[in-house]
């Protein structure tokens, strides 16, 4: 099954991972996801790497209530909780479902979009059907408890040849080498940690650095 989303879409250059686990609790997560919205943000991605499919899928539908139809919102690894809440994408990795089983269960009309880590398996997924690639950690992160090895921006540059596909960087980035990022070839840059703290402000400043 191949996807019907337009071949080349349009990414955002600024897109927020909304981690659970960066949060005191979901109330948190949720007035974060209002204030990046507020700030401008387009897209954003859902992930809990508890395991409970229940909770998941409570706070994946407030989000999707909460920020409506203005907010493109994609699911970490759950193809399934994807559908149930009503989201317009799946982002999966290296060790979840392949990125065509994913496309089989999510269908042709959503997005999806593919960790990779290294060259060899970046041009691996551009030959599926996934809207979006992305490619890190760039930097050294503090997100994953056993992060894969940093690429660099160099890997950036490698990953910017391999593919024409859109290409999402993350790891490590902050408002502080953002720039460089997209400088290397990223068309968008995936961020965490630095939109924690005060989410609007920072999303803002992220907008006028990428501008």
């Amino acid at each position: 099954m191949v996807s019907t989303v337009e071949t080349m879409l349009q990414l955002p250059r600024l897109y927020p991972i909304l981690d659970a686990a960066c949060f005191p609790d979901a109330t948190a997560m949720f007035f974060a996801a209002e204030e990046l919205a507020a700030a401008g943000c387009t897209l954003m991605q859902y992930r809990n790497k508890s395991g409970n499919a229940r909770r998941m899928l409570d706070e994946a539908r407030e989000l999707r209530a909460r920020l409506g139809a203005s907010v493109k919102l994609i699911m970490n690894d759950r193809a399934d909780l994807c559908l149930a809440a009503g989201f317009d994408g799946l982002h999966v990795g290296q060790d979840d479902l392949s990125p065509e089983a994913a496309r089989m269960i999510i269908g042709p009309a959503r997005w999806l979009g593919v960790s990779t880590h290294n060259a060899e398996q970046l041009a691996e997924a551009d030959k599926t059907s996934a809207e979006y690639l992305a490619i890190g950690p760039v930097f050294a992160t503090s997100s994953k408890a056993n992060p894969d090895p940093v690429v660099g921006l160099a890997g950036v540059r490698r990953a910017r040849e391999l593919t024409r596909k859109p290409l999402v960087a993350i790891g490590g980035i902050t408002r502080a080498n953002a720039r460089s990022v997209i400088e290397a070839g990223a068309d968008s840059v995936a961020v965490i940690s630095d939109l924690l703290r005060d989410p609007r402000k920072s999303a803002e400043e992220f907008f006028r650095i990428l501008r």
